[in-house]
């Protein structure tokens, strides 16, 4: 077949697919259009999970008459300048409109505000229609309508209404949260009417409309985030450790306010909060990067969803630096939906979810508290199931066995004497008994505090561990022949330039001819380890991330298998001065809310979450 010239038609429809996935993606490059125009207000409308109707009005600047007709051709845009490596705004492309107007039926209503009236253009599957008058108030409409008409493969590659909408909420909130001055509203035939107010551009107000996103649980649950190093400027929000999700959906990322979905990023989070969290749990994460537009590049993909830093070291770096400290300088924080999952227990009816007993020394998970990322208690084989109370009081064997003495509920009082004032003013407060061997009941001022103790101590003997794993240089065992590596040149001339990093860590590398390492130390607390995959898998975090994080990851696994081991186990009974001492050190000990496998350490029942219980409030 001979060369020739794709058709203008053609042209827009291949850029559509790679611009436009989804409805939702329509939805985005048009509520970004909107911000980009200075808009206060933004309103989408969509049906038939945005299928059939998409409709975005805003109250911007908007497109003077005689610009329309460039507004929907390809590579017109006023958002760029001449140079491609400041980008500023939201979109640059040109793209956006003509390649939406290619495979659907689409109109744009504008006018400007020194305009006396309105225009409106249209585009059905390419074909564009003449400039009419029309009437509008300030600002822009544009309208989609019956998406992927003119391209009705594309259709079969579509989810359900209901998967669709879902999608374009998540798109709008997503950019709502860089944008807490404009008002967005999300309706249609095929949704429930998402409404966010706008507030300021404050710390305060930005918080507020992560609220509105997130829900309101968020807030008091999060630890902020404020941090530079070299230009680069972190802030934002993460969740205690004690507060997560099933999923990673609830981690918001933006570069210079454009919200993207970035590997790196992800798993930076993902590094920070690696011994606080389970495997299967994710936190929780607004965190917003400020930095030149120069050391960015937002062009790498059509859909611009992810960017590329000219120094992915260093922004790695950064947010997981920012993070840890953030969680140590915290202090110790139980979640606030800890309270609700601890009454839901209490309630009738609430035991028969339990599982069996626990297993190895851990507790059960009750299904009530998997959803909350809280574990369960077993039940008490001296609980009794009735007490005969029938409204004339009890029967004469229920008060036989009260008359008998007392239940044996406690394990352990920790003193009669009242509580030194000093202890209850504490996060932690003052210990008042240990019950079914293994978790420490203590009162503050105003809560009542539950601690696992094994989880607790198990915590602080990996932290201490871990601490002086990393205080000096890790020792190493010398290999009887050098372990040899073939790699490809690249990976082993990084391996090379980190080998001082690695020496630390007890691995001693160093070239060996090209494309090949020669391993001849390894770190001692390996023992036999496969050395070639680890050298590879080195290789491979290297080139992706610029760190040596897999090796410290290694070594931090194996100090929390020996911390499993080494902790007080269930089971044993403790002084009261030992119970005492155990909470002042978990208040002393960054990330003690959690044990090594993620699990909370403590929860906390606040007094008036008490009178509840019984009806006082």
């Amino acid at each position: 077949m001979p060369i020739r010239q794709l058709s203008e038609t053609m042209i827009n429809q291949i850029a559509a697919g790679e611009v436009i996935e989804r409805p939702a993606s329509v939805v985005k490059e048009l509520v970004e259009n909107a911000l980009d125009a200075g808009a206060t207000r933004v309103e989408v409308v969509t049906a038939g999970g945005g299928l059939n109707l998409i409709r975005v009005t805003d109250d911007g600047f908007g497109i003077p008459q005689q610009e329309l007709a460039l507004a929907i051709a390809r590579h017109c845009t006023s958002k760029l300048a001449d140079n491609i490596h400041d980008i500023r705004s939201l979109g640059f492309r040109g793209e956006a409109l003509p390649s939406i107007g290619s495979v659907s039926r689409l109109s744009i209503r504008s006018r400007t505000a020194a305009g006396d009236a309105a225009a409106e253009i249209g585009i059905e599957g390419g074909r564009v229609s003449a400039i009419k008058p029309a009437a509008a108030n300030r600002g822009t409409t544009v309208e989609v309508r019956d998406l992927f008409f003119a391209t009705p493969a594309r259709l079969k590659f579509m989810k359900g209404e209901r998967a669709e909408s879902s999608a374009t909420s998540d798109v709008v909130k997503r950019i709502a949260i860089a944008f807490p001055a404009v008002r967005l509203t999300l309706a249609g035939s095929d949704r429930s009417t998402l409404e966010l107010p706008a507030t300021d551009d404050s710390a305060e107000g930005s918080l507020r409309r992560v609220a509105q996103v997130m829900g309101a649980e968020f807030p008091d649950n999060s630890i902020a985030i404020d941090a530079s190093r070299d230009g680069v400027h972190l802030t934002g929000h993460v969740s205690i450790p004690s507060f997560t999700r099933a999923n990673a959906l609830q981690q918001y990322a933006y570069v210079n306010g454009r919200p993207v979905r970035d590997k790196l990023i992800a798993g930076a989070i993902r590094g920070a909060f690696a011994d606080v969290l389970p495997r299967d749990r994710h936190a929780v994460t607004v965190l917003f990067l400020t930095l030149d537009p120069a050391t960015v590049d937002v062009n790498v993909h059509p859909a611009k969803a992810d960017v590329r830093f000219r120094d992915p070291g260093l922004v790695r770096g950064l947010i997981v630096g920012a993070i840890r400290e953030a969680l140590a300088n915290s202090g110790i924080r139980a979640a606030t939906s800890g309270a609700a999952g601890m009454m839901a227990a209490f309630r009738p009816g609430a035991a028969s979810y339990a599982h069996a007993g626990p297993a190895n020394g851990h507790r059960s998970y009750d299904a009530a508290y998997r959803a909350s990322g809280f574990a369960g208690f077993d039940r008490s084989p001296q609980r009794p199931l009735d007490m005969g109370f029938d409204g004339a009081g009890f029967g004469e064997n229920e008060q036989a066995a009260f008359d008998a003495g007392p239940l044996a509920s406690a394990d352990a009082r920790a003193g009669t004497a009242e509580p030194a004032e000093t202890l209850l003013g504490t996060v932690l407060g003052a210990a008042r008994a240990q019950v079914h061997e293994n978790y420490i009941v203590a009162q503050t001022r105003d809560s009542l505090v539950i601690v696992d103790q094994h989880a607790a101590h198990e915590r602080l003997v990996y932290e201490a561990l871990k601490n002086a794993l990393h205080s000096r240089a890790v020792p190493s065992q010398m290999l009887l022949l050098p372990e040899i590596v073939d790699l490809p040149e690249e990976d082993a001339e990084r391996l090379a330039l980190h080998s001082e990093t690695l020496a630390r860590f007890g691995l001693g590398i160093e070239r060996f001819g090209p494309g090949a390492v020669a391993v001849r130390e390894t770190p001692s607390m390996l023992g036999e380890t496969n050395v070639q995959q680890l050298v590879r898998d080195l290789a491979d975090e290297i080139a992706d991330n610029d760190t040596v994080e897999t090796l410290k990851e290694r070594l931090d696994k194996i100090a929390a298998t020996m911390a499993c081991h080494g902790s007080v186990r269930s089971g044993r009974l403790l002084k009261p001065e030992e119970m005492n001492a155990l909470l002042r050190q978990m208040e002393a000990t960054p990330g003690s809310g959690t044990c090594n496998h993620g699990r909370p350490t403590y929860i906390e029942l606040k007094l008036a979450d008490i009178e509840r219980l019984f009806g006082r409030r």
